[in-house]
């Protein structure tokens, strides 16, 4: 187990994007139930999963995970993150719909608490202050246990932080950014040293670039995805060929999957405490959990990193 502040997380985070979207009631129950038995208890969702999905309206992610929790009994034993900010009918960071959005989220969680609470993307109209406020306001009444933040320029993140250990406010201790072996410097370079600075966990996104590090997008390979247009663009990068074939190479010395490399490579970046993977079938949980357990030697690191470069 990880540290993200006073809570104890898995080093692995599975993703909630795809329940009630790629995965219905029963099989997301199934994938969690999986989770948990390898030992899983740090789940990511938001309140704005699937409303792009048809059918949907936003929430659908957080009502399957609260299910889950009420019928297995496992409350307090699964770390729940979820976000605000970009619910169809909950958009921005005004202080009165952080407080709005938040009461919404538990009653679809069906909890007392959101165990970690994301700012999903910034909203530059909002004075840092006004949101950290807010966003204090909901630890203190204990709805919220920590907050955490997504999605924000390196400026915004320091005044946020400034403003917490100035006032005396909840602070940040985690943040989620896009992160993985094809997109290092969406987090390498100043977010990642305010984190270094500050203390902040990170929680890394897109950990298998939508599929592209699993290493089922080859030359002339038909992948049946919703993500596979995204995914099959980094096969046109030098540095995305680069990439596979370390990771190739890598993943025999291991005897493992790609993607338990690809995550296991993540895993061991500073400040990251567990990358985001999700899964709609459990042949595809498999391999992810795994890269909790899996740690690299210091030359396969060395040979992704710079195949990465």
């Amino acid at each position: 187990m990880n540290n993200i502040g006073e809570l104890r997380v898995f080093p692995l985070c599975l993703g909630g994007n795809v329940f009630g979207w790629t995965a219905g009631k029963e099989r997301s129950f199934e994938i969690l139930d999986a989770y948990a038995a390898a030992g899983g208890n740090f789940v990511d969702t938001s309140d704005s999963y699937m409303a792009s999905a048809p059918g949907n309206s936003g929430g659908e992610s957080e009502t399957i995970i609260g299910e889950w929790t009420r019928t297995r009994g496992n409350r307090d034993d699964i770390v729940i993150a979820t976000k605000v900010g970009r619910h169809p009918q909950r958009q921005g960071l005004a202080p009165a719909n952080i407080k709005a959005a938040a009461a919404d989220s538990l009653r679809r969680l069906g909890t007392d608490r959101i165990d970690l609470y994301y700012t999903h993307f910034d909203d530059p109209s909002v004075p840092v202050e006004d949101i950290m406020t807010a966003l204090d306001e909901l630890v203190t009444a204990g709805k919220v246990r920590q907050i955490a933040v997504s999605n924000i320029e390196p400026d915004r993140l320091e005044a946020s932080l400034a403003f917490s250990e100035r006032e005396g406010t909840a602070r940040y201790t985690a943040i989620q950014p896009h992160y993985n072996l094809v997109s290092r410097d969406t987090y390498e370079g100043p977010r990642r040293d305010l984190a270094q600075r500050y203390g902040l966990a990170a929680v890394p996104y897109y950990g298998l670039a939508s599929g592209f590090l699993t290493g089922k997008y080859r030359p002339g390979a038909a992948v049946d995805s919703v993500r596979a247009g995204r995914a099959a663009e980094h096969l046109e990068t030098e540095r995305g060929r680069r990439v596979l074939a370390a990771l190739d190479i890598v993943a025999e010395e291991q005897g493992a999957a790609v993607a338990t490399v690809a995550l296991a490579w993540l895993a061991a970046q500073p400040t990251v405490a567990a990358p985001i993977a999700s899964a709609r079938t459990l042949d595809q949980l498999a391999p992810i959990v795994e890269a909790a357990r899996t740690t690299l030697t210091d030359d396969q690191l060395k040979r992704l990193t710079e195949a990465s470069a």
